[in-house]
């Protein structure tokens, strides 16, 4: 069961919004999928992205996977901690495994991602 104050991309990242900030990262379906992590490449802090924009890349022992923002915004903090230890994505990917923090610039496009209950739809549709 996925947390109920996130908000689920098509593509596995997840946003957390508090106030006119998001957190991204990607979701336990994302992690299981890749395996174990050994790379994370995240974006430098001031970076501005449309959402849809490539965030990053996650490398792991089985595949590369691009890292999508789901909204538009400037990256105000990166989790440097994923430079050292990017197994924290496979350990806690709802909490210490965050990759980014954005400011938001269209606060409005987080009621286009899917909700928890959306999102667990979206992956047992992908499944059959």
């Amino acid at each position: 069961m996925e947390p109920q104050d996130l908000r689920f991309h098509k593509e596995h990242e997840w946003i957390r919004v508090e106030g006119n900030k998001a957190t991204l990262g990607i979701s336990q379906f994302a992690q299981d999928a890749l395996g174990d992590v050994v790379f994370v490449d995240v974006p430098k802090v001031g970076t501005s992205l449309q959402a849809e924009d490539q965030l990053g890349e996650v490398e792991s022992t089985k595949a590369t996977s691009t890292i999508y923002t789901p909204v538009t915004g400037k990256i105000l903090e990166v989790n440097a901690e994923l430079q050292d230890h990017p197994e924290l994505l496979n350990q806690d990917p709802y909490g210490k495994g965050w990759i980014a923090v954005l400011e938001l610039a269209n606060p409005g496009e987080v009621d286009a991602l899917m909700t928890p209950e959306q999102y667990t739809a979206f992956l047992a549709s992908q499944e059959s």
